[in-house]
């Protein structure tokens, strides 16, 4: 079907893939092991793996959770580690036996995370000394019978192995002490299983691969339901679009955000595998002088992202002198990109920041910018390949070009549904197919799309509909700011207020400074009523700026 967004695809975009080329994840996975076997895969702290070393400890613990453990096929695993090379060991093997996948925040509470496992009810997690605290705590409550646990120096090798795990325990001091009884060690566990037992499932496109939950922020932590055939579907999409940009077999993409996020997971995990990428793992993105001094050592190629990270980036001392000479891909995702920030990182590295759009329950990607911009154009970009976005009304309806509604999605990337959920499932999906995003945008007359905001942020002044993000896009160009964010706050008058919290870059800057500068550039019902400076702003794991804790 055509759609007025395909005459701006750029050249050699399909309008169409086939979500059924790969049959399952093991399936794109074993194209790699075997088309890259001796290119590097992963990397970590100064220790690579192969994509032939990867398959081979992958395939070991697929064989320990068939062998050892006694798990079926559709059983659920928990993975809850920071990027370490045990990820996508146990992240590969748990699919390759035809399992599920439950991605875990590490930095979860205990509340939090005993709500998930027993939501999925997971078998098995696999978990990282640092979180092994907060399990302790819960562990009793849920269903869980096997706990793996593991350090972050575990695959380093020797000496640097047992340096940094004594480091970080009794230096840094940021493992809390744990006791688990009949926990088992991965490293251990893994080479002591044997591959050759390891038995290939029957795996189909409609098999569940993932429960990856969504919705913490703004309500109970829900379970997206992610087949084989979504996943496989978003990173054939995703190719599409960036492969004129790239080089097989050449690729560095440098891997900031938790591969247990969406975003990171589809893109970085699988997309660039199948490219034979070298992923570099950053173990911990907010240690910016870490993360500036490991990104001095690359000519890496490729960069995802997202908007707080960027800022952080280019306002650390030491960015400048990073060489970006192989950089061509700058993705950002996961939260509305300022223009303020993308005319910035096209200014330090002379790439353009490519904006591009997608949800948990859409595996993430729907929409991307074109590579081929030259500039950031405040956009979420266009539908990729086989997929639709439509504009509608509450009631459903189709909204006509420039209309303001809440952008729908359609595609074979968008989820089976919420685990378990039915009623929650029933209220994202329309009659017609489509997943209800929750956020208002619009469309222009070359099918782009922009999102205005979030139905549930939206403040309302007068009657006068003002969005934060437009408040915050305003405040950010100040040049005395860091970063911002606007919520509403009741008014018996006005029904609701606008309040903004700011991070300053410049200590001088005053409320009285800043309420003139947005005097200047908002119309007056849009303009700060309160004005509140932090030293930094709540956000979740991958940046998000958490408005909800702010209203709170």
């Amino acid at each position: 079907m055509e759609h007025v967004w395909h005459s701006s695809y750029q050249s050699g975009v399909p309008k169409e893939i086939n979500p059924d080329e790969f049959k399952n994840i093991p399936e794109v996975l074993n194209m790699s092991f075997k088309n890259y076997a001796q290119k590097p895969a992963f990397h970590c702290m100064g220790k690579t793996f192969t994509y032939e070393e990867l398959e081979i400890l992958s395939r070991k613990f697929a064989s320990y959770l068939q062998n050892n453990l006694g798990l079926q096929k559709g059983d659920r695993v928990a993975l809850m580690m920071p990027n370490i090379l045990q990820y996508p060991i146990a992240l590969f093997g748990t699919l390759r036996a035809g399992m599920v996948a439950v991605n875990v925040n590490p930095l979860y509470t205990a509340r939090e995370l005993e709500h998930q496992l027993n939501d999925s009810d997971a078998k098995a997690i696999v978990i990282f000394d640092g979180s092994c605290a907060t399990l302790q705590e819960v562990l009793h409550n849920t269903k869980v019978k096997h706990v793996l646990t593991t350090r972050i120096g575990d695959f380093l090798g020797f000496p640097k192995s047992a340096i940094v795990n004594f480091v970080i325990k009794n230096v840094k001091k940021i493992v809390p002490a744990w006791s688990i009884p009949n926990s088992k060690c991965f490293k251990a566990e893994l080479f002591n299983a044997n591959e050759a037992n390891f038995k290939e499932p029957e795996i189909l496109g409609s098999d569940t691969a993932f429960l990856q939950y969504t919705g913490g922020t703004t309500g109970v932590s829900k379970g997206a339901e992610l087949t084989n055939r979504n996943i496989c579907a978003n990173l054939l999409q995703a190719r599409a679009w960036v492969q004129d940009k790239l080089v097989p077999g050449e690729e560095i993409i440098m891997t900031p955000l938790p591969l247990y996020h969406i975003f990171s997971l589809t893109a970085n995990c699988f997309m660039f595998s199948t490219l034979g990428a070298c992923n570099v793992l950053i173990t911990n993105p907010r240690d910016l002088d870490g993360f500036v001094k490991e990104m001095k050592k690359w000519k890496f190629t490729a960069f995802t992202g997202v908007n707080t990270l960027f800022n952080g980036l280019l306002n650390h001392p030491e960015f400048k002198n990073v060489d970006f000479s192989g950089l061509r891909l700058t993705l950002g995702g996961g939260m509305a990109v300022q223009k303020s920030v993308a005319d910035h990182w096209k200014k330090v590295t002379g790439v353009t920041l490519i904006e591009a759009y997608g949800l948990t329950e859409t595996s993430p990607a729907a929409s991307i910018n074109p590579l081929d911009m030259k500039e950031h154009n405040g956009m979420i970009g266009l539908p990729i390949s086989s997929t639709e976005l439509a504009i509608k009304d509450d009631d459903g309806n189709n909204l006509s070009q420039g209309e303001e509604g809440e952008i729908c999605i359609k595609g074979p990337q968008v989820m089976r549904g919420y685990w378990n959920r039915p009623e929650e499932t029933a209220k994202v999906m329309t009659d017609d197919g489509y997943f209800r995003t929750g956020d208002i945008g619009i469309m222009d007359e070359k099918g782009y799309f922009k999102i205005v905001d979030r139905k549930k942020d939206m403040i309302l002044v007068s009657g006068f509909n003002v969005y934060p993000n437009e408040i915050e896009e305003v405040v950010c160009t100040h040049p005395k700011v860091f970063e911002s964010a606007a919520v509403g706050v009741k008014d018996e008058s006005s029904g609701e207020l606008v309040k903004i919290f700011v991070v300053k870059k410049d200590d001088s800057l005053t409320e009285d400074e800043l309420k003139a500068y947005c005097k200047e550039n908002l119309t007056a019902y849009k303009v700060p009523k309160f004005y509140e400076f932090r030293s930094d702003l709540p956000k979740s794991n991958v940046g998000k700026i958490l408005r909800k804790e702010l209203r709170e």
